[in-house]
């Protein structure tokens, strides 16, 4: 398929046929009449128990050093940090008038001479220290450490096999990838990758257009060169539309989140099998090189899908590699978002973009968030803008009570520095972590996931994401519960000046004992057939609330 072919209705509509479900048994799930099928000049999925179909990757299990796991942080970094103008920037420096574009013509001039592509040359990650990054990530508590891989730029971060445009080759001229996995290793945690790449077709398709006022109007942007324009040029011998992608035409619908799913049809300009069988092998090539535990996908429920055949192979490939690594056991979690169905969700871990249901769900999932923009933003740092370190905490504390894991991401500079006040904030979810890890790591949901405002909201929260605002609302009437055995951990978001009841604990529920953690200080209880009454610590303001009780049933 070239960028002329036209993809009819009849071939996209290849989405999910009948499903059917029995009680107790593995849904009977359709599979998608796969416009693209991997050629036999691909990378080989490993063969192996889970078949690339939807009712055979239902037998995967979520591990449980992700359930016991809880807190992962992930270093969202690559070139587009190098400026320091926030997310998506490779896309919105195209976007005439927009604070990028104005931003990029005044630190690099026009687009039609200096594109993404020459930003990469700047980007030479000079302070990037892999080993301090990883000791001060689990320092702050963390359990898994995840790094990008590439992003919607579409620069891969390792040394790519099918994709020129890597970090190796131009750039650092380091593979990042490499690096941070054996430093991850070294510290005895847990290592992920997260691929973004298959938007790359539409995400720079501004990149194809010119101003249409000013000085520059009518002179196109960078976004359709050739490698034959490099001549004597930094990148000669690199084909720009090896990054770029954009030897097609223009998408009729020009709000990219309309087509962010592959299904507008008549509004998206579709992927050519060229694009899509070298995403299916740059994710091999990823998976193959660093055997990653966790495997994240900025998809909505995975890269291409569905009309590429290599997003349900790529699943097996990943899960069937990981029990050749791990003596026949899979210790693979591999993340999509937007998964509607219940068998995507038993297939795969759910995982939401800055949000949070409102009810236990009964698999694992993870929320991924960031204290200020995914990419460095120097306005989120003059203008204060982070999360507060408590702010996190009650987040990961809901997440948890839930049954999720939290994911953070920490804003780093081009150079691969943090600043003061990024450290500051990672300084003191450390110590919180220190002190109340217990009720956090290696936890399960409690019979209810909290009490207070939010948790008794009518309103159903069973979300995709982009709605964790309300937790700035949360105060001390807020608490929320993880639980260990017999004992139950109930974290207060803020400090209490009155005696509160915790109503969960009626009549059902005999309480040995309560203490707090992080202070020696006795604490005042009482249990009565309308929950468990605790009275105020005198030194609680000294400790950083959220507060956690550890109560002790009989």
């Amino acid at each position: 398929m070239n960028c002329k072919t036209i993809i009819s209705k009849k071939a996209i509509v290849l989405l999910l046929g009948a499903v059917t479900v029995t009680q107790g048994m593995t849904a009977q799930v359709k599979d998608p009449d796969y416009i693209y099928r991997i050629s036999a000049d691909a990378e080989k999925m490993q063969e192996g128990k889970f078949e690339p179909t939807w009712e055979s990757l239902q037998q995967y299990e979520v591990p449980e050093w992700f359930r016991d796991a809880k807190f992962g942080m992930w270093t969202h970094w690559g070139p587009q940090c190098q400026p320091q103008r926030g997310d998506w920037y490779s896309r919105g420096i195209y976007e005439e008038g927009s604070y990028q574009y104005k931003e990029h013509i005044k630190q690099y001039g026009h687009q039609s001479e200096f594109g993404f592509k020459d930003v990469i040359n700047e980007w030479k990650a000079e302070k990037w220290d892999p080993e301090a990054i990883v000791a001060l990530y689990k320092k702050t508590g963390a359990k898994y450490f995840v790094a990008l891989a590439n992003h919607h730029d579409n620069m891969d971060l390792w040394d790519s096999k099918y994709q020129p445009w890597n970090s190796v080759n131009m750039g650092p001229k380091r593979d990042i990838i490499g690096e941070y996995e054996k430093a991850v290793r070294k510290n005895g945690l847990r290592f992920g990758v997260t691929f973004h790449a298959a938007h790359a077709w539409l995400f720079h398709e501004p990149a194809q257009l010119s101003d249409t006022s000013g000085p520059k109007k009518g002179i196109p942007y960078d976004g359709r060169l050739l490698k034959e324009d490099g001549k004597g040029k930094w990148w000669e011998g690199y084909d720009p539309q090896d990054l770029y992608a954009q030897d097609h035409a223009l998408s009729a619908e020009k709000n990219i989140h309309k087509n962010w799913h592959w299904t507008n049809i008549g509004g998206v300009t579709f992927p050519d099998r060229k694009f899509t069988e070298n995403i299916y092998n740059r994710t091999l090539d990823l998976i193959n090189r660093y055997q990653p535990d966790l495997l994240y996908f900025d998809d909505s429920v995975l890269p291409l899908y569905p009309f590429s055949e290599g997003s349900l192979k790529t699943v097996a490939h990943f899960y069937n590699s990981s029990m050749t690594w791990n003596n026949g056991k899979n210790e693979a979690v591999l993340t999509g978002k937007v998964l509607t169905e219940d068998y995507e969700k038993q297939a795969m871990v759910w995982d939401i973009e800055k949000g949070t249901p409102n009810e236990i769900q009964e698999q694992p999932w993870q929320v991924c968030t960031c204290i200020g923009s995914w990419h460095y933003d120097i306005r989120a740092y003059e203008q204060n803008r982070y999360k507060s370190a408590e702010r996190v905490v009650r987040q990961l504390i809901d997440v948890v009570s839930k049954n999720g894991n939290l994911l953070l991401n920490i804003p780093m500079r081009g150079d691969g520095s943090f600043d003061d006040k990024a450290l500051a904030i990672v300084e003191k979810i450390g110590a919180w972590m220190e002190v109340n890890g217990e009720g956090i790591y290696a936890t399960r949901p409690w019979k209810v996931f909290g009490e207070g405002p939010d948790a008794e909201s009518t309103v159903a929260l069973n979300a995709q994401g982009f709605n964790e605002g309300r937790i700035d609302k949360y105060t001390e009437k807020e608490v929320r519960y993880t639980s260990k055995g017999k004992t139950v951990y109930a974290f207060v978001m803020g400090h209490n000046q009155e005696t509160f009841n915790l109503k969960s604990f009626g009549k059902g529920e005999k309480v040995r004992s309560v203490t707090c953690l992080g202070t020696n200080e006795k604490v005042q209880w009482k249990k009565t057939n309308n929950g468990l009454e605790i009275k105020p610590m005198k030194g609680q303001d000294a400790v950083m609330a959220p507060i956690c009780y550890k109560i002790t049933l009989r």
